[in-house]
């Protein structure tokens, strides 16, 4: 089976896609719009060395797994080490063309199974990717990368309950871990949960090995409570003042242009109300309900 070899140039989407992504589908979906068919809460792998940081690097690297691939198609570990190099290019067509053929070879191997489910998530062959994962692990050796990735998948689909309890089940093995941490927060900002979002999300922050990825989904949950200073504050540990103000300006004009920023705050008031009962009267100004001026006419 040839595999031809990701393109020398070209436009890659950066190595936070899925975060970003995450964060501008969730911002879409509660302010009424349409969300594309891209990874709404991401996926990453567990237990593997980080790839090349550089394009340049990327490329060669996915050129000498691709050959080390041709040498014997279909071979495990050739095959999962090229179809991670792929996904890495976003090169994801590819990437599930090389896992069919080690799937074809190795119907039952659960780690075959595991970077092929990844890779037809990736591709946005969401039904495919969920029947595989679920082969991918047994309940007495769960994995919570894949538990992850069929969150993903599930929240994708539309089911945030099921993708939810992947996630809580995923955390039982890998309690704080931020990946898990962040998608279950994006999970819960897709259902108009906005204060249990924020509070999973500044838990996934809190952790060390979080990133600027983890920290910009954080911020526009923030941003979506109306606690802008905050959020502002948030970004302003990756980029300068000037570029963490605008973010949130922009986020803060996207609600206000949105017909259904009154069901936000809404929510969000209910919300505040239900923690009032046994909290101090007199929050800070950033914990006001979410307010924006006059909605749109």
């Amino acid at each position: 089976m040839s595999i031809s070899r990701p393109p020398p140039a070209g436009d890659r989407a950066p190595p936070g896609k899925w975060l970003r992504t995450a964060a501008l589908a969730a911002t879409l979906a509660m302010l009424g719009g349409c969300r594309d068919n891209g990874d709404v809460t991401g996926s990453i792998d567990s237990g593997v060395q980080p790839a090349p940081a550089s394009q340049a690097d990327l490329r060669a690297n996915a050129e000498a797994l691709g050959k080390r691939y041709d040498a014997d198609p279909g071979e495990k570990v050739a095959s999962i080490a090229y179809a991670k190099a792929l996904r890495a290019l976003t090169q994801y067509t590819q990437a599930v063309a090389v896992m069919e053929a080690a799937a074809v070879k190795a119907p039952k191997d659960m780690e075959v199974l595991s970077a092929y489910g990844k890779a037809l998530a990736d591709a946005g062959q969401l039904q495919q990717a969920a029947d595989v994962l679920s082969r991918s692990y047994i309940a007495e050796r769960p994995n919570w990368s894949n538990m992850n990735v069929q969150g993903s998948v599930a929240d994708q689909l539309g089911d945030h309950a099921q993708a939810q309890k992947y996630y809580q089940d995923a955390l039982k093995i890998a309690p704080g871990e931020p990946i898990i941490l962040n998608n279950l927060g994006l999970s819960y900002a897709l259902t108009k949960q906005l204060p249990l979002a924020e509070r999973v999300l500044r838990q996934a922050t809190d952790n060390a090995r979080s990133d600027s990825r983890v920290r910009d989904n954080f911020a526009l949950v923030l941003a979506l409570e109306g606690k802008f200073s905050e959020a502002e504050k948030v970004e302003r540990q990756d980029m300068s003042a000037d570029a963490a103000a605008a973010n949130v300006a922009a986020i803060r004009q996207m609600i206000a242009q949105s017909n259904s920023w009154r069901d936000i705050q809404a929510l969000d008031v209910k919300a505040k109300k239900h923690v009032a009962k046994s909290a101090p009267v007199g929050p800070a100004a950033d914990d006001a309900p979410l307010a924006i001026g006059k909605p749109p006419g």
